[in-house]
């Protein structure tokens, strides 16, 4: 017989390699068949429930990194939600509509202005639907569990119908209106866009200092007066109709050479180091109030320009007097409506000059800015040109300029309720408190939002026009347009005409003939994400609005966030969360943004490949996911070393109790020795850590509190001298099963605990733990925090033990760095400890510890008296290490003076405790003995 047969050595057939690329999409298959998803929501009918709102990823490619991040968080919580007592359905869901498919379409060769509109939406459609499929087979590998079978998308018509009826209740409460004013607009994208839908970038571009000749100085003015007015955009100076004042700044009337100019006075200095003004004289101040109403002759066309007085006017730059352009500037707009001054903007819908702007006529507006400059020079009106690099607004789809253009657009008017939207925004939970702030800023500050859209993938604006041009936006109207796309979805809208669009029967004044027309403008595709609360809280069973949480990227702030909330409260006056989580963006490992140019773009499905997606779900869990996060593939690698860690440490514990009989074997609190009752204190910590933490989305201190307690409490600490006592004493010994006790504990607790962040691993394990009766990790409940008496006690005592067992461990390196002992089982500690220690030390022996076996030494003594001065001291304790006495042991390998001393001769290499063990456990090696060397 081996020795080794004598030995309790953990066994078990789970695997120390993981294989998770092979394992994970079985075990989903599986998931899929047992309904795991259903089955949970099942089990928890009649609990409180717990609503995360899915934001919806745009359906076009193949999900990157940032989607596996927030989809990750979101299975994260909720899974926990459903094991803590809570009812919590996941539906997710995605943005269908928009430019992007478009320009997909176009790049394959689409024609969309050749198309039957209903036909090219169709191809429209099955793309998005085609880029759903895709994206929801990437989050599936994953393991996120969810409805994915019944998903929403914003192209459904019973989405479409819900965002209607949204739509027409703002239009009833009279925040829907039609203006002219200059907004976003998209040359490269041919359509209008929200302030939601911009991205600032560094461009260089041309300043110029344009003087304008007087023609109207009310008698206060010399004729010969010029205005001098700065800006960066001189391809807007076409469509100059005024110049802005400030009418309390002082202004000045210069003579430079023969010419006469008129600035503000507070600027001179820097306007004449600027134009080089080598001598110059003030010839007269007035205020701003007195240049009101006078006129001055456009540089190059044969119109006035009216000098006009308003607030905004700053002296930060410029000249203090302000270039409008009334169809290109949203201030220059809205400051000269009191002058009713024409809006022109002279500009088409790919950015060229209409025949509006004389002389400019087919040409791109940016091209305008050279022959601009050129007119101005010729006509002797330029006085400065310069160039500077700033920031400026692009598409964020197109990656292009934009400009403002005033041309007739759909809006919802923010004024008239922001002040309520602003009170609901002091009402939500803000998990990042940051959030709020930001988005009370974007709501206090922005104008009202152009809902209208130039484009042709997306829901219609469901508004009828009659034969006089009233538009029609009736309750009426907007319901039966509203029951027609629940029932037909939004392409009717092109499929009919506008009297078969409208009720039957229905008349207006407007149309004595009877003929209609119908918007062709579709809406802004963050009012379709917007009123997703609408089309899917309100619209689905099981499901409760407003929800206790969205969780999405923190550009969402200024998108979905912000959309969401401004129709919930313009419909129904709340918020349509209770909480709000933003996230980071992601980045490569030295903090660049991902990108194709770059190639530094990582593929969730190359990391599941190579890793197993329980790898890239446990580094979400281990990151500050609240601000911006790197990642690279050698960062994955040392989370996979992390998981390593964690799985080994769990086998272990599966291993040493696969014998053990949790309704026979386990043994009560009471009965425990005292470092198995701190395990178990510090366990319940743990549950009680982790469980905080998953309540405030904190993933990273879920995975640090799990963590720090395998490596510190088990690996360094309690499994570390539990081989010892697993392996070595009898089978069913009492000591085997105070451990055995609390490592089954240990194994199970941690694995309901990291269900949420490795689910494919701790369902592998619960098919080791037959003993559990529920089929699935994942049907379990949260564990519990305990309340265990004298908690605080124990805790206080053990910690203070191990710092003792530190400062021995000091020692024994030191012994060790001098040749004295090799492992620490060869040691023999002596400590000369002061009354605080030696209280703790007996203490430690009294409740039937080994204190030898808990430091892993083959002998310790506690002595009395003074240290001798050749003594080490290590922190406040006096240590003396020496070679142990004996011979080892060669089945507990410990060194021990008794090896050899047990009567029976085939004993002869164990010590009297093995022996013991031996003699009684296997009676067949104490007659024949053991083959030499056998372990």
């Amino acid at each position: 017989m081996k020795i080794k047969e004598t030995l309790n050595l953990g066994k078990t057939a789970f695997p120390m390699r993981a294989g998770l690329p092979n394992k994970e999409p079985k075990m989903q298959e599986a998931w899929d068949e047992a309904k795991l998803y259903e089955y949970r929501l099942k089990e928890n009918e009649g609990k409180p429930s717990f609503m995360l709102h899915d934001g919806p990823p745009y359906a076009n490619g193949d999900i990157h990194v940032g989607h596996a991040m927030n989809k990750i968080s979101k299975d994260i919580i909720i899974r926990y939600k459903n094991m803590a007592g809570f009812k919590a359905p996941y539906v997710p869901g995605w943005d269908t509509h928009g430019l992007p498919i478009e320009q997909v379409l176009t790049k394959q060769g689409v024609k969309r202005k050749e198309l039957d509109r209903a036909e090219y939406l169709r191809m429209c459609r099955d793309y998005a639907l085609s880029q759903v499929d895709i994206q929801r087979k990437g989050f599936k590998s994953l393991g996120v569990l969810g409805d994915w079978e019944h998903p929403y998308m914003s192209l459904q018509p019973e989405f479409e119908a819900a965002q209607i009826r949204v739509f027409g209740k703002m239009a009833e409460k009279n925040y829907i209106y039609k203006g002219a004013k200059p907004i976003y607009w998209s040359p490269s994208s041919e359509s209008s866009l929200a302030e939601a839908e911009i991205e600032y970038q560094d461009v260089r571009s041309a300043s110029i200092f344009v003087a304008f000749k007087v023609t109207d100085t009310k008698g206060i003015l010399p004729e010969d007066a010029e205005f001098v007015i700065w800006t960066t955009t001189p391809w807007t100076i076409p469509s100059n109709m005024g110049i802005f004042a400030h009418p309390d700044y002082d202004y000045v009337l210069v003579q430079v050479e023969n010419r006469k100019f008129v600035i503000a006075s507070e600027l001179l200095n820097t306007v004449a180091d600027k134009l080089e003004w080598a001598d110059y004289k003030v010839l007269q101040t007035l205020k701003g109030s007195e240049l009101d109403g006078m006129l001055a002759k456009h540089p190059f066309y044969d119109r006035e320009t009216l000098i006009m007085n308003a607030e905004y006017v700053t002296l930060d730059s410029g000249t203090g007097l302000v270039h409008v352009a009334p169809g290109h500037g949203e201030d220059d707009y809205i400051f000269s409506r009191k002058y009713k001054l024409p809006v022109l903007s002279p500009i088409d819908d790919r950015g060229y000059y209409t025949d509006e702007a004389p002389g400019f006529e087919g040409l791109f507006y940016d091209e305008g800015n050279k022959k601009v400059t050129e007119l101005l020079t010729e006509k002797g009106a330029l006085l400065k040109l310069e160039f500077f690099t700033h920031s400026y607004p692009h598409d964020w789809r197109t990656k292009k300029p934009v400009i403002f253009r005033a041309t007739p657009q759909w809006f919802a008017s923010i004024d008239k309720f922001r002040e309520n939207i602003l009170s609901e925004v002091e009402k939500v939970d803000w998990v990042i408190p940051w959030g709020k702030t930001r988005l009370y800023n974007m709501i206090r500050d922005r104008g009202d939002w152009v809902i209208s859209r130039q484009r042709a993938w997306g829901v219609p604006l469901p508004i009828f026009y009659a034969e006089d041009g009233t538009a029609i936006i009736t309750p009426e109207t907007t319901e039966h347009v509203a029951t027609l796309f629940e029932k037909e979805g939004s392409i009717i809208w092109w499929e009919r005409e506008a009297k078969d669009l409208l009720p039957d029967g229905f008349t207006h004044p407007g149309s004595p003939n009877g003929e209609f027309t119908k918007e062709t403008d579709i809406m802004d595709v963050w009012f379709d994400s917007g009123s997703s609360w609408n089309g899917v809280l309100n619209q689905r069973d099981g499901l409760t609005y407003p929800a206790d949480l969205y969780l999405e990227g923190s550009d969402q702030y200024r998108g979905w966030f912000n959309s969401s909330i401004t129709t919930s409260v313009a419909v129904n006056g709340i918020a349509p969360y209770k909480a709000v989580l933003s996230q980071g963006f992601v980045q490569d490992a030295k903090g660049r943004k991902f990108s194709k140019s770059l190639g530094n773009g990582i593929a969730p499905k190359d990391v599941t490949k190579q890793y197993g997606a329980d790898i890239l779900r446990l580094w979400v869990a281990s990151v500050d996911s609240t601000s911006d996060v790197r990642v690279s593939m050698d960062l994955i690698g040392q989370t996979s070393e992390s998981y390593r860690k964690i799985r080994n440490t769990l086998r272990f514990l599966i291993a040493n109790t696969s014998d053990f009989d949790k309704t026979t074997d386990a043994i009560t609190f009471d009965e425990l020795k005292g470092s198995d009752k701190y395990l178990l204190v510090r366990l319940n910590e743990v549950v009680k850590a982790v469980r905080t933490a998953y309540d405030l989305y904190n993933f990273m201190d879920v995975y640090r509190t799990i963590f720090n307690f395998l490596t510190n409490d088990l690996s360094a600490f309690y499994l570390d001298f539990a081989k010892d006592i697993v392996y070595i004493e009898a089978e069913k010994s009492a000591a085997r099963r105070r451990m055995q006790t609390v490592m089954y504990e240990i194994l199970v607790t941690l694995t309901k605990l990291l269900v949420p962040v490795i689910p494919h691993t701790t369902e592998e394990i619960w098919t080791y733990l037959e003993q559990e009766e529920e089929a699935y990790a994942y049907l379990t409940e949260m564990p519990v925090a305990q309340n265990i008496p004298e908690s605080d006690e124990i805790l206080d005592f053990w910690s203070a033990f191990l710092d003792f067992r530190t400062s021995v461990h000091k020692a024994l390196e030191i012994a060790r760095d001098e040749k004295i002992i090799g492992k620490s089982l060869e040691a023999s500690v002596v400590v000369y400890p002061d009354e605080v220690t030696k209280t703790l030390l007996a203490s430690v022996a009294d409740n039937g510890e080994n204190i030898a076996t808990l430091l892993i030494v083959s002998e310790f003594t506690v002595a009395d008296g003074i240290a001798p001065s050749d003594v080490l001291k290590v922190d406040d304790n006096a240590i003396h290490v020496t070679h142990a006495h004996g011979d080892v042991c060669e089945r507990c390998r410990r060194i021990d003076e008794t090896v050899g001393t047990d009567e029976n001769p085939n004993l002869a290499s164990l010590c009297v405790h093995c022996a013991g063990i031996v003699a009684a456990e296997f009676p067949e090696a104490a007659k024949i003995g053991f083959e030499i060397k056998a372990n």
